[in-house]
């Protein structure tokens, strides 16, 4: 079995999921008393998210490339960021490290793509959803996004910001993204893409007349295989 560098705390609930769903892989494939080798290097979201308001991305990535340094020196063979939006900061792990990164928009794309999805709602924060980082890596695999109206935006991001990295889940706001969700099945989109790790915790498989990609779960599945198989 690999060793996976977990790049957390972005929220820890996200965190959290990925860390429990890989010792549940292992202990579902390989029995007995196996569990995932992980190295998780968690940082102070309070630190991060003033620098992502005020779009100092350039500093965000100075920081996870020194998280990401660590994890390799640490032994990790190979490294993956638990959260979308800091995935704008993915050129600046893959230059800082000589482990590769195992990116969240290609786990979401081989899933959407095993489902011959081809347009596909995207929902997350206004960071995901305005700088196009996801969008683009989606549509280099062959999968257009549908993105909410620009006025819905703020208000579905300060719903993931104010709640669910708190770790609190309202049925107001899971109407809201649902809702949100619908509107872009009206518009033509075949699946919904959870683009933010901790939107699962809002929106399950079976809520809306179209299948339901949580991007954590596509992630966890990805790092699991190149753990046991790479």
């Amino acid at each position: 079995m690999k060793t996976v560098g977990l790049i957390g705390g972005m929220s820890w609930e996200s965190t959290l999921y990925y860390y429990e769903n890989l010792n549940g892989y292992a202990a579902r494939e390989l029995g007995g008393l196996h569990s995932a080798k992980c190295l998780v290097y968690s940082v102070d979201f309070a630190e991060l998210e003033p620098l992502q308001a005020a779009g100092k991305w350039d500093e965000c990535g100075r920081i996870m490339a020194a998280a990401a340094r660590s994890l390799e020196r640490a032994g990790a063979d190979f490294l993956a960021l638990c959260t979308n939006t800091m995935h704008i900061a993915a050129p600046a792990i893959e230059r800082a490290a000589k482990i590769p990164l195992l990116h969240i928009a290609d786990a979401a794309a081989d899933e959407l793509s095993r489902l011959g999805v081809r347009h596909a709602a995207l929902l997350g924060t206004r960071y995901t959803l305005r700088n196009g980082f996801l969008a683009e890596r989606l549509a280099a695999r062959g999968v257009e996004t549908l993105l909410p109206p620009e006025p819905d935006i703020d208000a579905l991001d300060a719903a993931i910001f104010s709640e669910l990295c708190l770790g609190v889940v309202r049925d107001e706001t899971r109407g809201l993204y649902l809702d949100a969700a619908r509107a872009l099945i009206g518009r033509g989109a075949e699946a919904v893409l959870l683009g933010c790790t901790e939107l699962g915790m809002l929106v399950k498989p079976g809520d809306l007349p179209a299948p339901v990609i949580d991007s954590a779960g596509a992630h966890v599945k990805a790092i699991w295989n190149a753990m046991a198989n790479g």
